[in-house]
């Protein structure tokens, strides 16, 4: 009889033996569960602007300007109106494509806001006419391009990245 208690031998290869078990059976854990949860199509959750426009417009010192609706397949995915000095009006959208629009409008100059928005080294381009509407261009070298006005002491700035120009122009233009 042995004097040592009921002990099994323990060895390098029984070790890893557990180990890859152990190993396989997470993983079928993880495939079961990737299969069984619903997994959400986008982490993206829209919002409804229409709500906040009357209240903002209301408040707001400036004539506060937004789509009266996205064209087909965009998203509102975020809305805020800052009543505190200066006022500002933020609108983000997703366009058909997942390419992100914002529109950020505010009694802030010109300058200060293509540098937020934009880039703080953006550079000028042509003007654009939008519905008879004379709007500055400004591009950076990371793909975002912005339409931009002065105009009733507010800066109304639209601004996309990778969206053709032709894409904002038509935005621009059903701001109301």
């Amino acid at each position: 009889m042995s004097e040592q208690a009921g002990r099994y031998q323990r060895s390098a290869g029984g070790m890893v033996g557990a180990m890859a078990v152990l190993v396989v059976l997470l993983v079928a854990w993880v495939v079961v569960q990737s299969l069984v949860k619903d997994q959400p199509d986008s982490a993206v959750r829209p919002v409804d602007y229409a709500k906040v426009v009357p209240p903002a417009r209301e408040a707001a010192k400036f004539d506060l300007v937004a789509p009266a609706s996205l064209p087909k397949g965009w998203q509102a995915t975020s809305v805020s109106f800052q009543d505190a000095s200066p006022q500002h009006w933020h609108l983000g959208v997703l366009t058909d494509d997942d390419r992100y629009v914002g529109l950020e409008q505010g009694q802030r100059s010109l300058a200060s806001m293509v540098e937020e928005y934009v880039d703080k080294d953006a550079h000028r381009g042509p003007a654009v006419d939008v519905d008879g509407q004379s709007w500055r261009t400004y591009t950076d070298t990371g793909g975002d391009l912005a339409l931009v006005r002065r105009d009733g002491g507010a800066t109304t700035l639209v601004v996309g990245h990778d969206v053709p120009k032709a894409t904002l122009v038509s935005y621009t233009a059903g701001l109301s």
